[in-house]
């Protein structure tokens, strides 16, 4: 047997072994993981602001936690009011829940043309034996085990904004002390990512930030003019949530107000519904492609497969951060290669798009003509004055 076979199986059970201990250190790990990398997205979001503050006369380390206690806040606010809501609509389901109960069962046997005895429902949901009570004294156990994990989660919360706020504050000396270590051309190539990344992850949070502003105002009118409860609470769940939980995000957004209103009327609740998927509509049409083209340069199919595949990977957190790193991948991409002149074909023709005001204004100057450029228009040369020539005149001397 050759000698290199002794050395080929020990490289071999090494490497296994090796490979065990790191697939278990990366099990444990996993969590840690995910803290960085939603660290990291939060430090890129909010370092243009704390550049600016620093400009400003600011030091880092203040701009840095002025800007994530004001995000702080306005999270707590939000999950404030949306549970203070929904706490009031099931303290008042409990309360009263005869009259919502005769209430939806008159609606569904008037619309469908049910026949459903509200008596026989509600002594149903009374019954100690029946399945609401079961279902209610099996909650009732699981309240420390839901304190145990909004502890967790409160925690978690700390440690990302401990981490955003080193990466953030100590930018600049993390930033010196990985250039230090590469020539200069590849320090241009990393702080030209750096930026990029800052950039698209800024687009992508102000894409987001202003479609939650359309959506919530467009659904607190709506929902107001219905006669909704709490109806800037409900526009605002919908905004947010939608917007910044791709794929699900609708669904879940949309089901809480449906439900909520299903409690008080049944009808309105119909009519929430159809506002919802309206508005959704609008949005993927008109809205979406123009503000995430703007802000993003990405198209809408390749930002919805990105969220699908960063959710199937690290779920939710990995919804929500695959889209930007989509946006810095397309315009790393783009930035490299050799571009080639694109030859005329019916297949590459792309129409150029014209404001309408342009266009307007083109129409009222010249309604028959062409819209005008913006060259100045040439003036045309004079024409040459012929060359002054001798009168003619007959030599007698010259021969015939």
């Amino acid at each position: 047997m050759p000698r290199w076979v002794w050395k080929a199986v020990a490289i071999f059970w090494l490497g296994y072994l090796i490979a065990i201990r790191v697939d278990s250190y990366t099990d444990r790990l996993y969590g840690l993981f995910v803290l960085l990398l939603v660290s990291l997205f939060l430090s890129l979001a909010i370092e243009p602001g704390v550049n600016r503050l620093a400009t400003r006369g600011w030091r880092r380390g203040s701009a840095t936690a002025v800007i994530l206690v004001g995000v702080l806040v306005a999270f707590l606010v939000f999950v404030i009011a949306i549970g203070a809501l929904v706490g009031q609509q099931i303290a008042d389901l409990l309360s009263d829940s005869e009259t919502y109960v005769n209430r939806t069962v008159s609606f569904l046997n008037d619309t469908f043309g049910t026949h459903i005895n509200a008596s026989q429902v509600i002594a149903s949901i009374n019954d100690e034996n029946g399945p609401v009570q079961r279902f209610i004294e099996s909650q009732q156990g699981r309240v420390v085990d839901l304190s145990v994990t909004a502890l967790g989660l409160l925690v978690q919360l700390l440690s990302v904004l401990l981490f955003t706020f080193y990466l953030v504050a100590d930018g600049p000396k993390m930033r010196r002390s990985i250039c230090s270590r590469l020539n200069p051309e590849r320090q241009r190539t990393v702080l030209d990512t750096w930026e990029l990344a800052i950039e698209k992850t800024g687009g992508y949070l102000y894409s987001r930030a202003l479609l939650a502003g359309l959506s919530t105002l467009f659904h607190w009118v709506l929902l107001q003019a219905i006669g909704t409860p709490a109806p800037v609470a409900m526009a605002l769940w919908v905004g947010v949530i939608s917007q910044f939980l791709p794929v699900v995000g609708t669904y879940i957004a949309g089901a809480l107000p449906v439900l909520v209103t299903f409690i008080d009327s049944p009808p309105k609740a119909l009519a929430v519904l159809v506002v919802i998927l309206v508005y959704q509509q609008l949005e993927n049409y008109l809205f979406l492609p123009r503000i995430t083209a703007r802000t993003m340069d990405l198209h809408p199919a390749l930002a919805f497969g990105a969220a699908i595949g960063g959710a199937a990977v690290l779920g939710p957190v990995g919804a929500v951060l695959a889209i930007p790193g989509a946006a810095m991948a397309k315009a790393l991409i783009g930035n490299t290669g050799e571009r080639h002149e694109v030859i005329e074909s019916t297949l590459t023709v792309v129409k150029p798009r014209l404001r309408r005001r342009r266009r307007r204004a083109a129409r009222s100057q010249h309604p028959t003509a062409d819209p005008p450029t913006t060259e100045p228009p040439t003036a045309e040369p004079l024409p040459a004055e012929p060359p002054a020539t001798e009168p003619f005149s007959v030599d007698p001397d010259a021969n015939p």
